[in-house]
């Protein structure tokens, strides 16, 4: 028997003879059979089985998982939507790249909001905490298990390296752990951390029409939303002209108004393909390539870029808005239309899985305003360490330069996103649970997609979901792992002074894989 399924043995010989643990042992049971089968297939099937056997088998690894995360964490009922888990099911081509947004949403000229997707059916039998199974691993043999990997020469010169059990919060290892290190996109575990936190999970990102009766224009309203796509502006223009139409007023101008954000639009690295001007009023992240997500060519000026597009799109339904300015809003304008972006729910696994700047930043504003700080670096900064101290976790020295982490100018430790990702799976705290379910899946989605596939590391694939973190110099790994005895731990492994990037993301996946493999006793 291998150690993952003596793991699961013990699991099922602490639950009792219940109807909950009945169901939950089938399902262990089944996930240990699978994992044991892969494991022994694994080496002799060639590339395109291995692609097609990983795809087929998500679904059963997935609801494993899944299931650890829930026995360990508590109820998912306000934080896991029936489309998550449709997704959980069945992987996309894209490697969840793809995130469809309502084709008409927002309140429109009187009409309801799109209702957001309704809440998975409560199972209080298989959702309830259960009763921490499996023994903890040791200081001692975490220490053990991990010694090698992190003296390896391609995680640089500086490591800082935090193991956290999730059942109880508590840090069972640490090597480096305090010391504050660039962490590249590992930093947009704080950011989602501090958004959800301080909007919660159904807020929506909104873009709307106003007329401004002194001037007679229409104007249009940015709403920090980089989500927002052609489809959705094609729907606002006409929503917006069936709306002017109704009450019999003619604009002479368009106008758009960007003073959601404040502060400086250029992020301190300068232009760069990776983020577009921080513009409250962006159209596909400013993409110039038609492109989805990556590094891009952006537009100089997203928000008027935006706004002649919409005039285009009004004068094709028959209004005419003449030249578009930049304006502001008065406060007696009058509201005509609106589109709203997906739930942050939604938002914040899309930002974690596709490991989207643009997303990060703005979102890193909105916490900003939410908690009465201004909309820019200063205000999100602020913001930032304001609510994840609240949460009770060790900010510390920890300095959050921007949301996305592309700045060398952030700090954190191993420990605080470690403790972080614990925070995210307690039961005090539902509103978090995108944080985990966001992750990239290790040699399935996201970052990860591609990784996991050696020999030294395809036993973790399907078991670790991580962020990772990668700058010239820099590369981090932060995230959850189900050890061999079924108990779910976070973890997070910084090096700073790497010199090959691919050979310190094999270092931090062989770290990852050496954590669900072990009891570590």
């Amino acid at each position: 028997m291998c150690a993952r399924e003596r793991g699961w043995s013990k699991v099922r010989g602490a639950a009792g003879d219940g109807s909950t643990n009945t169901f939950r042992d089938t399902v262990r049971r089944a996930g240990a059979r699978w994992s044991g089968h892969v494991r022994q297939r694994w080496r002799t099937l060639p590339p395109q089985r291995r692609t097609l056997g990983l795809t087929a088998g998500s679904a059963a690894v997935g609801l494993a998982v899944s299931l650890g995360v829930v026995a360990a964490a508590g109820p998912w009922d306000h934080g896991q939507r029936t489309a998550e888990r449709s997704r959980a099911a069945a992987l996309e081509a894209d490697s969840g790249g793809s995130h469809t947004d309502d084709a008409r949403p927002g309140p429109v000229a009187g009409r309801e909001p799109a209702e957001a997707p309704k809440p998975a059916p409560s199972a209080p039998p298989v959702l309830r905490p259960a009763d921490a199974s499996g023994e903890a691993p040791t200081r001692g043999g975490l220490a053990e298990a991990l010694r090698a990997g992190l003296k390896d020469e391609a995680l640089g010169r500086t490591v800082g390296a935090a193991v956290v059990d999730v059942a109880t919060g508590r840090v069972l290892y640490e090597s480096g752990g305090d010391k504050p290190l660039v962490p590249a996109s590992t930093i947009k575990l704080a950011t989602a951390t501090a958004a959800l936190t301080a909007l919660g999970p159904e807020h929506r990102l909104e873009t709307r029409t106003v007329w401004d009766p002194g001037s007679r224009r229409v104007l249009l309203v940015g709403g920090g939303d980089p989500t927002l796509t052609e489809d959705r502006l094609a729907a606002l223009a006409e929503d917006t002209a069936e709306a002017l139409r109704e009450q019999e007023l003619h604009p002479k101008t368009l106008g758009y108004d960007i003073s959601r954000f404040t502060g400086e639009p250029r992020h301190p690295i300068g232009v760069n393909p990776n983020l577009a001007p921080l513009s409250p009023l962006m159209l596909n992240a400013a993409r110039t390539d038609g492109s989805r997500r990556g590094p891009a060519p952006r537009e100089a000026d997203p928000a008027a870029a935006v706004a002649d597009r919409f005039a285009e799109l009004l004068d094709e339904h028959g209004v005419f808005a003449g030249r578009t300015e930049r304006a502001r809003a008065p406060k007696d304008a009058r509201r005509l239309a609106a589109t709203r972006s997906a739930p942050l729910a939604g938002l914040v696994e899309r930002m974690l899985t596709d490991s989207d700047n643009d997303l990060a930043e703005a979102l890193a504003r909105h916490t900003a305003l939410a908690t009465g700080e201004p909309a820019d670096f200063d205000g999100a900064r602020a913001a930032a360490r304001k609510v994840l101290r609240g949460l009770g976790l060790p900010v510390g020295h920890a300095r959050f330069a921007d949301g996305s982490g592309l700045s060398r100018d952030s700090r954190v430790s191993a420990t605080l996103l470690a403790s972080l990702l614990a925070t995210a799976a307690h039961a005090d705290h539902p509103e978090l649970r995108p944080v985990l379910t966001g992750m990239p899946v290790a040699g399935f989605t996201g970052t990860l997609g591609g990784r996991y596939g050696t020999e030294a590391t395809e036993d973790a694939a399907g078991v670790v979901r991580a962020k990772t973190g990668t700058l010239t110099g820099v590369n981090a790994l932060a995230g959850t792992v189900v050890d061999a005895d079924g108990r779910l731990l976070a973890f997070a492994f910084l090096a700073n002074g790497t010199e090959s990037r691919g050979a310190a993301h094999a270092a931090l996946d062989r770290l990852a894989t050496a954590l669900a493999e072990c009891g570590c006793r």
